[in-house]
């Protein structure tokens, strides 16, 4: 009679579980809050420095349009900074930037934007 007893409200527990939607369940919660996988994104550059003149290279091989931009250092305190006109890279597109200081470069490096 006492083993009846105490298996009664495991009865009832399991029965509750096992009309429960899936959605209600915790492993189906832990699940939904998960954020969605990032899309991919970005031109790979590649950059060739040769004396003061600076030449880059950009391929997008994913759907989204990369606006690319050059942004070069110069060396010199004296020397102008430049920064190119942004270029847009469409899906499978390759475009070239080019720029230059008056004598050596400090560092060079590529911006990426999403295009609207």
């Amino acid at each position: 009679m006492r083993l009846s007893r105490s298996l009664a409200p495991v009865t009832v527990a399991l029965a509750l579980v096992l009309t429960l939607p899936y959605d209600a369940l915790p492993h189906a919660r832990a699940s939904a809050g998960k954020p969605p996988a990032p899309s991919r994104f970005g031109a790979s550059c590649r950059t060739t420095v040769q004396g003061s003149h600076v030449v880059t290279y950009c391929h997008n091989p994913y759907v989204d349009t990369d606006r690319v931009r050059l942004h070069i250092e110069c060396a010199r305190w004296w020397d102008i900074d430049t920064d190119s006109v942004p270029v847009d890279a469409g899906p499978a597109m390759t475009v070239r930037l080019t720029g230059r200081c008056w004598k050596e470069i400090g560092s060079v490096w590529v911006s990426h934007q999403k295009a609207r």
